[in-house]
C-alpha cells in the first residue's frame, strides 16, 4: 500500500496531474473536441437518464461520460477497460468473462450483472443469465462508439429489471462520421491482433448507413501457474497454452427520416485454464463459446404540438455453449474422461412505445409501456448421460410514467414511477424522484432517491447438472435496492470542475451463490447488503490538447447477514488519467493511473491492492488519413491478482502482467 502510494504521490509531483473531463463530452458536439472548453462540454445534452434529452450537469443523476476521443488517447481495447477508467467503477477478470463492479459491489460466483448495459438505447443483458458482457465478447468495436454513458444509482423506473447498481448506455456513432471507409489493424502481445473494416456515409437523399465487420485473436498467456494444482499429475500447476480467445462480430446501422434499423452478431470462443467447475487442469478442450445477436427498429419523431413519439421493435438471440472435461473416474480407478457439455439457447422479441409532451405551463411528461416475450429459454447438460432439458418462457410486460417541472426558480424536479409484471414472479412497483437545485449558473446539487429490482435468471432457477455442481433453485424471487445520493458539482475556474457525491444503498433479498452440506451450489434469497460511501471527482481541459481527470472513492459494502464486508468490495479506489500534447495537435501522450484497493477473496484471505499505469502514444494527422498508436499496459509490470469465485479451487486469479499494442487506422 505505502509503495502504491508513493508512486501517486510521484506522478502528481513529476507534473503529470491535470484535469479532464469525465463528464459530459460527446464526439458529436463538434469536429474538434480539443478545441472545446470543459464549460462549453458541460452543456451536452443526453437521454439515458430520464428517456428525453436534457444537460448532463442537470440530469437527475450522478453521470459519467468517457468519448471517442478518450478512448483513442488512452488505447482502451474493448468495453471492460473503457469503464475500469470511471469513478467508482472496477472490473474482475477469471480468464473466463470480465465482471463489472459498482460502487464496492462485484458478487463472485455469478454470472448475472447488477447494471443495465444498452447499445444506443437496446438493451443487452441476455435473456438467459441477465448478463451484460463488456470484454471482447460485447458486440461493438471500441472504433464504433461515439461515447459510454454511466448512470449510477437504481434506475428501474425508467428501464425495469436489471437497471440496478446502474445503466451503461453506448451511443454509437453514425455514418456521416466516417464519409468513406476505415480499415484498422492492430497487434500485440500473446500473438494477438485485431482487424476492421468499416463503411460509412450519409447521402443526399437523407439516407445513412454504417457497415462494420471484424476479428480478433490471441493465444493468451502460455503459461499459466497456479499453486494449488502444483502436483506432477497436474503438470506441476502450469496450464500450458490454455488460454486462448478468438471473436468475430458484424454492426451494421441503416438511418433515413424518423427510421432507424440497427443490428449485430458476436460469435466469441475462449479456452478455460483455470480448472475452474471441477474440471481437468491443463486441458485445452475446455472451452467456452457464446454468440450474441440483435435487430431493433426504431421511429421516433416530433409532432406539431409538441407531442413526441418513439417506438421500438426488436429481437434478440443468445446461445452459449461450454465445453467442460472433466474425470469421473473414483479416486485410484483409471481415468475415466467425459466431455460434459452445457448448451443454452434464447430468443425473444419485444416492443416499446413512449409518449412525451408538455402540460401546464412546463411539466414535461413522458408515458411508455414496454413488452418482452422470451419465446425460447432452453437449458441442456449432457455428457454419457442428460442431465438436464428444460425448455421455457417468460413474458413481461411494464408501464411507467414521468414528470419533470420547475418547482422553484433554479429548482427542478423529476419524479417518475414504473409497474413490472412478469409471468415468473408476478408484479414490482419501482419509484423515483429527483431534486436538481442550481442556485448559482455554476454550480448544482442533486438529492436522489429511487428503487430498483433484478429478476431471478433463467440459470439462476433452473440449472443443474445432475448433482455434479449445481442444483435447481426455482423459488428464489427477485432481489431489491433502495438508493439515496447526494451530489455537488461547482464550476472552480474557465477550465476545471470539481465534483462531490455521498450515497447511500439498501439491497434486500439479494441472490447469493451458496454451497449446501453436499458441496453442491444454489442460489437463494439472502438478507442483503448495505453499501455506503462517497466520491469524489475534479476535472479539467485545454484548448492546447491538456487534460486530466482525477477521482477517489471510498466504499463500503456490508453483508447483514454476517455483518462483515463482502468479498471482492475494494474500499479504496482511485483513478487519474491525463493527456499531453507532444507536439501540436499532432502527437499526444495518454497516462492512466489506477489503484484498486485489497479485496476480501472467499476463503477470508485478501486480494492486496495494486497500482497499474498504462501509457499510449497517439498520432492523428502526421500523415493523411492515418492514425497509429503504441500502448503499454502494467507498464511497472505489477503481479497482481483478481478474488476468484467458489466454482475455482483458486482463491485469486493472476492478471496480465507488462504487455503492449500496436494500432494503425486508415481513412478513405
Amino acid at each position: 500500500m505505502k509503495a502504491c502510494l508513493k508512486q501517486i504521490v510521484a506522478t502528481l509531483v513529476g507534473g503529470s496531474l491535470c484535469f479532464a473531463l469525465s463528464e459530459g463530452a460527446s464526439a458529436a458536439v463538434s469536429a474538434d473536441l480539443s478545441k472545446l472548453s470543459i464549460e462549453d462540454l458541460m452543456e451536452i445534452r443526453i437521454e439515458s437518464v430520464s428517456k428525453f434529452e436534457q444537460k448532463v450537469i442537470e440530469a437527475p443523476a450522478s453521470v459519467s461520460i468517457v468519448t471517442s476521443d478518450d478512448i483513442k488517447m488512452y488505447g482502451y481495447r474493448n468495453l471492460g477497460e473503457i469503464l475500469q477508467s470511471v469513478r467508482g467503477l472496477f472490473v474482475r477478470n477469471d480468464r473466463r468473462l470480465s465482471y463489472l463492479g459498482i460502487r464496492g459491489l462485484d458478487q463472485l460466483g455469478n454470472d448475472v450483472s447488477r447494471f443495465l448495459l444498452l447499445v444506443d438505447g437496446h438493451r443487452m443483458n441476455d435473456s438467459f443469465y441477465g448478463k451484460a458482457s463488456i470484454a471482447n465478447d460485447f458486440n461493438i468495436d471500441v472504433d464504433l462508439i461515439d461515447r459510454v454513458e454511466v448512470i449510477r444509482g437504481a434506475s428501474s423506473s425508467v428501464y425495469g429489471t436489471s437497471a440496478f447498481l446502474g445503466v451503461v448506455n453506448v451511443k454509437t456513432k453514425s455514418g456521416a462520421d466516417f464519409k468513406g471507409g476505415e480499415l484498422a489493424a492492430e497487434g500485440g502481445t500473446f500473438s494477438s491482433y485485431r482487424g476492421r473494416a468499416t463503411y460509412g456515409n450519409r447521402f443526399a437523399n437523407g439516407l445513412e448507413v454504417l457497415l462494420s465487420t471484424g476479428r480478433f485473436g490471441t493465444s493468451g498467456d502460455g503459461r499459466l501457474f497456479y499453486k494449488e494444482f502444483n502436483d506432477p499429475a497436474t503438470n506441476s500447476g502450469i496450464a500450458k497454452n490454455d488460454d486462448a480467445e478468438g471473436a468475430g462480430n458484424f454492426f451494421g446501422k441503416l438511418s433515413y427520416r424518423d427510421f432507424t434499423l440497427e443490428g449485430g452478431y458476436i460469435r466469441r470462443a475462449k479456452d478455460i485454464p483455470t480448472g475452474s467447475f471441477g474440471t481437468v487442469f491443463d486441458s485445452d478442450r475446455t472451452r467456452l463459446t457464446n454468440g450474441r445477436g440483435f435487430v431493433d427498429v426504431k421511429f421516433q419523431r416530433q409532432f406539431a404540438g409538441d407531442l413526441g413519439v418513439k417506438a421500438r421493435l426488436y429481437y434478440d438471440r443468445f446461445k452459449e455453449k461450454g465445453e467442460y472435461i472433466v474425470d469421473y473416474a473414483v479416486p485410484g480407478d483409471p481415468p475415466f474422461i467425459v466431455k460434459n457439455i452445457d448448451d443454452f439457447r434464447t430468443q425473444s422479441v419485444g416492443s416499446e412505445l413512449q409518449l412525451s409532451k408538455t402540460l401546464f405551463g412546463g411539466h414535461k411528461f413522458i408515458l411508455g409501456a414496454e413488452y418482452n416475450y422470451a419465446f425460447q429459454q432452453d437449458q441442456r447438460n449432457y455428457d454419457v448421460d442428460v442431465y438436464l432439458n428444460k425448455q421455457t418462457t417468460n413474458r413481461d410486460w411494464a408501464v411507467f410514467v414521468q414528470d419533470e417541472f420547475e418547482l422553484l426558480r433554479g429548482l427542478r424536479v423529476n419524479a417518475g414511477l414504473r409497474y413490472d409484471q412478469y409471468s415468473s414472479f408476478g408484479g414490482t412497483v419501482n419509484p423515483r424522484l429527483g431534486l436538481v437545485y442550481q442556485p448559482f449558473d455554476k454550480t448544482i446539487f442533486k438529492l436522489l432517491y429511487g428503487t430498483a429490482f433484478r429478476a431471478p435468471s433463467v440459470f439462476e432457477r433452473f440449472y443443474n447438472d445432475g448433482g455434479d455442481t449445481q442444483i435447481a433453485s426455482p423459488n428464489i424471487g427477485p432481489e431489491k435496492i433502495r438508493s439515496v445520493e447526494f451530489s455537488a458539482q461547482h464550476y472552480l475556474g474557465f477550465n476545471l470542475w470539481g465534483s462531490g457525491h455521498l450515497y447511500y444503498q439498501w439491497i434486500s433479498d439479494r441472490i447469493s451463490e451458496q454451497v449446501n452440506s453436499s458441496g453442491l451450489l444454489f442460489y437463494e434469497n439472502t438478507k442483503g447488503v448495505t453499501q455506503r460511501g462517497a466520491e469524489f471527482e475534479l476535472e479539467g481541459r485545454w484548448q492546447n490538447g491538456l487534460r486530466g481527470r482525477l477521482s477517489y472513492a471510498l466504499q463500503e459494502s456490508t453483508d447483514r447477514d454476517s455483518g462483515k464486508g463482502i468479498g471482492n468490495s475494494p474500499t479504496h479506489l482511485i483513478k487519474l488519467n491525463g493527456t499531453l500534447p507532444l507536439f501540436s495537435d499532432k502527437l499526444f501522450l495518454g497516462l492512466e493511473e489506477q489503484f484498486v484497493g485489497k479485496r476480501k477473496t472467499v476463503s477470508g484471505a485478501s486480494a492486496r491492492d495494486a497500482l497499474i499505469t498504462n501509457l499510449t502514444l497517439f498520432s492523428a494527422n502526421i500523415f493523411t488519413g492515418w492514425e497509429a498508436s503504441a500502448s503499454l499496459y502494467n507498464a511497472f509490470n505489477r503481479k497482481y491478482d483478481d478474488p476468484a469465485g467458489p466454482e475455482h479451487t483458486q482463491d485469486k486469479i493472476r492478471q496480465d502482467g507488462r504487455s503492449f499494442r500496436f494500432k494503425l487506422v486508415y481513412k478513405f
